[in-house]
């Protein structure tokens, strides 16, 4: 039984570690695209502030086991300003991703895909 619940434990922490990379890549470049101020950390201060902020809503999600990204999400607990902003990274990257990252893309569409069809 410790077995179960400890490997079901890792699942998800890996589910949110992979969340966590594929906007990271999405901020990265959407900042990258659109603005010429990044530092060592190539990102801008505003694009910092939020991966850091979109990572920290990810670790404290409740609700990671049952779905797949926030946008299958029934709950939103971004705040206003932000979801606006990560709004339109992903407007923006989404599409994008094919080209510079499209294991990731794919693998991005896939789960999504499949989330949408078990709400269904």
């Amino acid at each position: 039984m410790k077995w179960v619940i400890e490997n079901e434990t890792k699942k998800i922490e890996e589910k949110r570690l992979k969340e966590q990379q594929v906007v990271a890549k999405m901020i990265e470049l959407y900042c990258r695209k659109n603005h010429s101020n990044r530092d060592r950390d190539n990102l801008c201060s505003s694009c910092r502030e939020l991966r850091d902020y979109a990572k920290a809503r990810s670790e404290h999600c409740p609700f990671m086991e049952h779905k797949t990204f926030c946008n299958n999400c029934k709950v939103h607990c971004y705040k206003p300003e932000m979801r606006e902003k990560i709004r339109q990274v992903m407007r923006f990257s989404g599409p994008r991703m094919l080209m510079y990252h499209p294991a990731m893309a794919l693998w991005h569409l896939i789960c999504i895909r499949r989330e949408k069809k078990r709400i269904s």
